[in-house]
């Protein structure tokens, strides 16, 4: 079957149908290509189901740990199949809702299959069953998503023993043991909610850190905690991944020492691909950098000064909710707009791990900081005697607050600590701003709030910018 569009738009997740509803604006000659299944990676297989898993875990947390308060909660017992049966409802009615807001979507306008560059301006796209359609855009915009990168030989050796995140929200019920690989966003939250609900879990990670943190001393607070909190070793190389009957045999190396261990899973939580390897790029005609990903500016979308754009996780940047969202809204509108692309300036850089402690990095990052040279001065806090945290139990971790030290501006600012979540979202505001020291700090801080905490580092680091050496924080690690 021949088709022909203004702009075709490859994926149908966060991405694609911000970029389908940004295009619409332009014009009706608009085609939406997905090879199913729909309902947005967010709703399906990340943010949803992992914060419901990761409730039910800070449920059975708090019950345990009751005591602290004088509170004894006796005979905690945690049903796995009442748990993933919550789970999967709950993510089923927020598909449910991204599937129903699609049915807005002109049938004309949608085309099932997998999509594949022939020429810069052709695609052919398999169907499902024996379909095959062509189709010419005078536009296209590339929002094909990620999806989790697993070395082959792992797949190999294990079978249906090896997960990846997406395969954990389809349980019936909670195995008894999980090894997890990866100490990243998804490998901490999962390893973490697991192991407070009954499962034995053992959390490997490559490098000397647990989670994004880039500030050093802050990276040390967390590593510390983290490995309180859960059967963590970090700087550990995986050996080797084995099947024996209905276990997985896995063995690695730490500064711990060498070790082998049974699980009935592994877990693979080695990072994500965007999923441009498959789609043709070669007959495209443009240029691509790391990881296959045309190369593209982030303020456009715009591949080059080409006709194609590109979105969301397929960009390899920024792989969240909000920035897929943003990034979809830029590239289906500069397809509209093309060859009169505008440049839209990108909000500010916010990102947020539900782990307990909570993770949160806003703006520029400690080590961005550093490369770009900037003269920036740092205020600290401790939330380990920090009033309100103390209250309710959670005071563990730190908040570090960067601002430049010409103009007192907000740079940026990372933390592990309790209500992360909340903060990260003032301090994103503040520094999109552009607020100084002294604006934030003439705002109201109720008592007694978390928030004090903050207040706490910006009076630190107002001391800093007054009276320490120009050179307090200009280098990561100093």
């Amino acid at each position: 079957m021949q088709h022909s569009a203004d702009i075709a738009i490859l994926g149908a997740g966060t991405a694609g149908l911000s970029a389908y509803r940004a295009a619409r604006k332009h014009t009706e000659r608009v085609l939406l290509i997905d090879p199913g299944p729909l309902g947005t990676t967010c709703a399906r297989v990340g943010c949803m189901p992992s914060k419901l898993l990761i409730a039910a875990a800070e449920a059975a947390h708090e019950a345990r740990h009751a005591g602290r308060f004088g509170v004894d909660a006796l005979g905690v017992r945690i049903d796995g199949e009442r748990v993933m049966a919550r789970v999967r409802s709950e993510r089923d009615r927020f598909v449910g809702s991204v599937l129903e807001g699609m049915r807005d979507i002109d049938a004309a306008h949608f085309l099932a299959g997998r999509a594949r560059f022939t020429g810069p301006h052709t695609l052919q796209v398999a169907g499902p069953g024996d379909e095959a359609h062509v189709v010419r855009a005078e536009r296209i915009v590339v929002a094909t998503g990620a999806r989790p990168e697993v070395p082959g030989a792992w797949r190999a050796a294990l079978g249906e023993r090896l997960l990846v995140n997406d395969d954990v929200f389809e349980w019936s019920a909670l195995p008894r043991s999980v090894a997890v690989v990866g100490a990243g966003v998804v490998g901490l939250e999962l390893a973490q909610a697991l192991h407070r609900l009954g499962v034995r879990v053992r959390l490997l990670g490559r490098g000397r850190c647990a989670g994004p943190l880039t500030d050093p001393a802050l990276a040390l607070v967390a590593r510390r905690a983290f490995e309180t909190a859960l059967p963590l070793e970090l700087e550990a190389e995986v050996l080797s991944v084995a099947r024996e009957s209905d276990e997985v045999v896995l063995g690695w190396r730490s500064p711990a020492g060498e070790r082998h261990e049974r699980f009935d899973f592994l877990l693979a939580a080695t990072g994500r691909r965007p999923n441009v390897d498959a789609i043709g790029l070669e007959h495209s005609g443009l240029a691509v950098g790391e990881h296959g990903v045309p190369q593209h500016d982030p303020q456009t979308g715009q591949a080059g000064a080409s006709h194609v754009f590109v979105a969301g996780d397929a960009s390899h940047e920024r792989p969240v909710l909000h920035e897929a969202a943003d990034a979809g809204h830029i590239a289906g509108d500069n397809a509209g707009h093309y060859p009169a692309v505008v440049r839209h300036p990108r909000r500010t850089a916010l990102a947020i791990v539900f782990t307990e402690p909570q993770i949160a990095l806003a703006g520029h990052t400690h080590r961005e900081l550093g490369a770009a040279g900037l003269a920036f001065a740092t205020g600290r806090v401790s939330f380990e005697d920090q009033g309100r945290s103390r209250v309710i139990g959670r005071n563990l971790g730190a908040l570090h607050v960067y601002a430049e030290r010409n103009t007192h501006r907000l740079l940026g600012a990372e933390m592990v600590g309790p209500a992360a979540e909340h903060l990260g979202h003032l301090l994103a505001w503040a520094i999109g701003r552009g607020d100084t020291v002294d604006q934030v700090l003439a705002q109201p801080f109720y008592h007694p709030v978390i928030e004090e905490g903050l207040r706490t580092a910006l009076r630190d680091l107002r001391r800093s910018l007054d009276h320490d050496p120009p050179c307090d924080d200009c280098r990561p690690g100093e």
